[in-house]
């Protein structure tokens, strides 16, 4: 008895006792493997896919916007639909394990349910998971062909009939619209080869790791078949079981001969090999996320990587927002955007946070005090007003600044009047002309080198591209012509390009700068 139940437990079981004669012929494929949903999961690169894309998936917070106008956003944390979707989808879930679960059940089946339960006010308070075997659509008679139901079956058998408005269903890639198709069944043939290569190699390695089998060359002959069958059940039984590697005495010239078939004859590996490329390829799965390095380099990895977030985990996540905004935002919540935060991937990855927030800053579409937020941290006073970077200067401030402004001629500063010949030129004055001239020349120069710290980062290019802007304001800064402030800012590219030390560089600004401000002139 125990060992008809043993051998029914196996699905190539034949015996009256074995599942073979009562699965779906759709389930067997070639390879002689009937590969269900559930038997995927034994093949460790469908383990390792299904779990990549449920937990990168699962990682991803549900940010609730309220849209406004000219494309504005307000971030809303005490909506209804995040508290239930973010904070407390069950009573015994947490928001990590029940998208994690949703994510396996699209993955592996393309359909994932959930019962939609209200109260007597009828606002949702929880979402309750149905697992997709036990879940069936049933189309109503006589309507048309998109109205339908849902029949569940729970644990103990009872059936509960559920319309569409009662169960959020998320679909994967779909042929007519009602179900997703199952990537398991769709690449069935592909999975069961993997599956009939594994299950050779634990054979293989069950038999001492030889192919097994052979013949015994005999040089007489049996009297009958009978004989030979006796013969035969004998000496197997004598060499299996905890008889296995006993030596055999063989007589009457007997000599047993190894079958020399070898592993690598069958290409053994190199077909493992290429399934796990081929089932990453199902799910679109870089290979090195399910440690696939065969084909990694430094290089690439970083590539494949942002491929996965690009091509992979952005379109599932546009099939998540797609389906809350169908299924739970009306038409009175028209302005409620609900999305994923990608920020959450780069949360370990030091260097690609640090640039993220680096040219947030500098570029002026980031406040420092966000920054802070997003990893957590108080706001500090006076950090929630952009920087404005001091080589972006807009073109129209600095043609008002310079273009109307005449060139100062020499020993006069801008903004001095020389047409009142009554004007007092004592001492007193000179002097508070060149203090003003000092002053305006130390703040230009300032700018100049922040500018040239940032502009030189990126090659020569941008440092070009930096003075042709700075010419304008230097022109406009100190009242001088167009054509002296592009000469000043020539000489300075020279020196920047030739390695002035950076101390040297500002110095030699400010000195060009006040001669500029005083005589007009290098």
């Amino acid at each position: 008895m125990f060992l008809s139940k043993y051998r029914a437990d196996s699905s190539d079981d034949r015996s009256p006792w074995g599942d073979f004669w009562f699965e779906p012929v759709g389930r067997r494929t070639g390879s002689g493997i009937a590969v269900t949903n559930d038997g995927a999961l034994q093949l460790a690169a469908v383990l390792a896919c299904v779990r990549v894309l449920a937990e990168s998936f699962a990682v991803l917070p549900l940010k609730v916007y309220q849209k406004k106008k000219g494309g504005a956003r307000k971030l809303l944390d005490s909506h209804w639909l995040y508290d239930l979707i973010a904070r407390r989808p069950n009573p015994w879930q947490t928001p990590f394990e029940w998208r994690e679960m949703m994510m396996g059940h699209l993955a592996l089946r393309g359909n994932a349910y959930n019962e939609i339960v209200t109260n007597r006010q009828g606002k949702i308070i929880q979402l309750t998971p149905l697992h997709p075997d036990r879940v069936k659509v049933e189309l109503i008679q006589g309507n048309t062909d998109f109205d339908y139901r849902y029949r569940y079956t729970d644990r103990s058998g009872t059936e509960h009939v559920l319309t569409r408005g009662e169960v959020w269903h998320i679909r994967g890639l779909s042929s007519d619209g009602i179900m997703g198709l199952s990537p398991i069944a769709l690449a069935r043939e592909t999975i069961g080869l993997g599956l009939a290569a594994q299950a050779y190699g634990a054979r293989f390695f069950q038999n001492d790791a030889k192919p097994g089998g052979g013949w015994i060359e005999y040089p007489g002959t049996f009297k009958d078949k009978q004989a030979r069958e006796t013969f035969r059940e004998s000496y197997q039984e004598a060499q299996s079981g905890l008889n296995r590697g006993k030596i055999a005495v063989l007589e009457y010239g007997m000599k047993f001969h190894e079958l020399g078939l070898k592993n690598n004859d069958a290409q053994f590996l190199e077909s493992r090999q290429f399934q796990v490329g081929e089932i990453a390829r199902i799910f679109r799965v870089p290979p090195h996320l399910i440690g696939d390095l065969s084909k990694a380099t430094f290089s690439n990895i970083e590539q494949q990587s942002l491929d996965f977030v690009m091509h992979t985990m952005t379109p599932w996540a546009e099939r998540w927002e797609s389906s809350i905004e169908f299924n739970f935002i009306g038409d009175d919540e028209s302005d409620i955007d609900p999305e994923f935060d990608f920020k959450a991937l780069l949360r370990g990855d030091q260097t690609a946070r640090g640039n993220y927030y680096h040219f947030g800053i500098t570029d002026g579409w980031l406040v420092r005090n966000e920054a802070r937020a997003f990893e957590g941290l108080e706001p500090i006073d006076g950090l929630d007003e952009p920087l404005r970077p001091l080589n972006m200067v807009e073109e129209s401030e600095a043609e008002q600044q310079g273009a109307g402004s005449a060139p100062a001629k020499p020993n006069q500063l801008p903004g001095s009047d020389d047409t009142n010949p009554d004007a007092p030129d004592d001492q007193g004055n000179d002097a508070r002309m060149i203090a003003l001239a000092q002053a305006a020349a130390a703040r230009v120069a300032r700018k100049e080198v922040q500018m040239a710290k940032l502009a030189w980062r990126d090659g020569q290019e941008a440092v070009v591209a930096a003075y042709a802007k700075h010419a304008v304001f230097v022109a406009g800064a100190l009242g001088v012509g167009r054509e002296v402030a592009v000469a000043y800012c020539a000489q300075q590219q020279a020196d920047l390009a030739a390695d002035t030390a950076l101390d040297d560089f500002e110095n030699l600004a400010l000195c060009r700068l006040e001669r500029l401000a005083l005589k007009g002139t290098l």
